[in-house]
């Protein structure tokens, strides 16, 4: 019997970050992956590479949704950026009309192709009616600071209490991730449940973000959850499966580098 999980995100054209980053991190898994598109992302290569931000129409996306589920008996679900109000609230309403065994929310936060009054506007409405709906939530450090209201976050203390703030809002499970920006010579992510701390600690690989880490990761919890693993198993195989994407990373004409999702696979092959 096959594994299915079904992601809800947005596309981003370079392949790099988004539903391209989630399928294909499923197919590594040996998952069948889902997805439905819920905005379009396209780096401006004439404009430093910011973001062009093109939100799907709210019928276009209940439609994908209503396509995928009913094709389907899906049960785990990752959300990843969903772009505007409007989308969030097909999203949410969509995810109300079922049980979920696991939610795995990616909260994207900001988009920069976006106005600052529209992505507050975005961030206030997911905090309101997708957080809720988690189980698992994966918040960078960014993401944790906002989220958890803290001024800051500058230790594995701090995170751990940005992670316990964060539950408070309803997720069981949190991995707030201080990637590359903590301070220290490790990457630190802390997952708190219901109360328990475990710290998932590796060297970091350099000191620039890479993208798609966090779509990897996040999507990387939910193949394992779809097979069966329990949270904090998940968690564990997902931190080492990014951090092998990330020594793995693919370079481009971009500034940026981007996670290889077969790096794992490849590093097992090379040791047998």
């Amino acid at each position: 019997m096959v594994d299915l999980a079904y992601v809800i995100a947005g596309s981003e054209a370079t392949g790099g970050a988004g539903i391209q980053v989630d399928l294909k991190t499923f197919q590594e898994l040996g998952v069948y992956g889902v997805g439905t598109i819920t905005c379009i992302v396209s780096f401006d290569p004439k404009n430093g590479w910011s973001h062009r931000f093109v939100p799907i129409a709210p019928e276009v996306i209940a439609d994908q949704i209503e396509a995928a589920t009913s094709a389907h008996d899906l049960d785990v679900v990752k959300i990843g950026m969903l772009g505007t109000p409007d989308t969030i609230d097909v999203v949410a309403e969509a995810l109300g009309k079922q049980s979920w065994r696991h939610v795995v929310l990616d909260p994207v936060l900001i988009c920069k192709g976006q106005e600052p009054g529209a992505a507050l506007d975005t961030d206030t409405a997911l905090r309101e009616k997708i957080l809720p709906h988690a189980t698992v939530v994966t918040p960078n450090l960014f993401e944790a600071t906002v989220l958890s209201g803290m001024p800051e976050i500058t230790s594995v203390d701090d995170l751990t209490e940005a992670a316990r703030r964060i539950a408070d809002l309803g997720p069981r499970y949190v991995v707030a991730k201080g990637g590359v920006e903590l301070p220290g010579d490790d990457a630190v992510d802390v997952l708190f449940d219901d109360g328990e701390i475990t710290v998932l600690s590796a060297p970091k690989v350099g000191n620039e973000r890479v993208s798609g880490a966090g779509c990897t990761l996040a999507a990387a919890i939910t193949a394992e959850l779809a097979k069966g693993a329990g949270v904090e198993d998940a968690v564990t195989f997902a931190k080492e499966f990014t951090t092998a994407g990330i020594e793995g990373r693919v370079a481009a004409n971009t500034p940026f580098d981007t996670v290889w999702q077969g790096a794992l696979v490849e590093q097992l092959a090379l040791e047998d």
